[in-house]
């Protein structure tokens, strides 16, 4: 290993790869990650990366996976403010998910793009995140129902299938230069929310 090395034990040394290669992800895009550059970029033998990933599809399968988790994070910490009405929180949901996608357009690419679905080279451990944090969207689609802001008469999975949808259409405008203004964005955002939520 190279001289940074002795400062991981191995237990972190998984975790701090993945760290390295979402930084060089969000710098340099998907193109640019490499095993061998992430060894050189953490500073460690080029072998050691193959100790914790088997290929380049695995790792980007890993790096993917702290993105659904820690938009899920994100996700929970919204829908659990409870000083908030139901309301406030379903806007507020829809402006940090496209958000998310704004600030983080390499990792949210690698999260919902065709690279890792498309090609079937989803690991069990990003479906293990990734899935979970879908049905999470589900759960808060079945509260929104509950308290009134989002139709009851249609079923929970296909409500949350749509408004994840136009989420995602409006990120995928901004991402691909589609829609550049995004002084624009929080208006539609707003505009999204209203579309969904049922009159007061």
């Amino acid at each position: 290993m190279g001289n940074g090395a002795q400062n991981y034990h191995h237990g972190d040394l998984r975790s701090a790869l993945i760290e390295v290669a979402t930084s060089r992800l969000a710098a340099h895009g998907v193109d640019s990650l490499s095993l061998r550059k992430l060894a050189e970029d953490a500073g460690v033998s080029r072998t050691a990366p193959y100790h914790h990933f088997k290929d380049k599809s695995a790792l980007l399968s890993a790096i993917a996976a702290k993105g659904f988790s820690d938009w899920h994070a994100t996700a929970k910490r919204i829908f659990e403010q409870t000083s908030k009405s139901p309301r406030a929180r379903f806007r507020e949901f829809v402006h940090e998910y496209v958000g998310y996608a704004a600030k983080h357009p390499e990792m949210y690419e690698l999260m919902f793009g065709r690279t890792i679905w498309q090609n079937q080279a989803a690991t069990p451990d990003l479906k293990e995140v990734a899935f979970p944090c879908f049905q999470f969207q589900v759960t808060m689609t079945r509260y929104w129902q509950e308290h009134g802001l989002l139709p009851n008469d249609k079923a929970a999975l296909r409500l949350a299938q749509v408004t994840w949808g136009t989420l995602h259409g409006i990120a995928r405008l901004l991402i691909d230069g589609i829609y550049a203004d995004s002084s624009h964005i929080d208006e539609m955002c707003d505009c999204a929310a209203d579309l969904f939520m049922q009159p007061r």
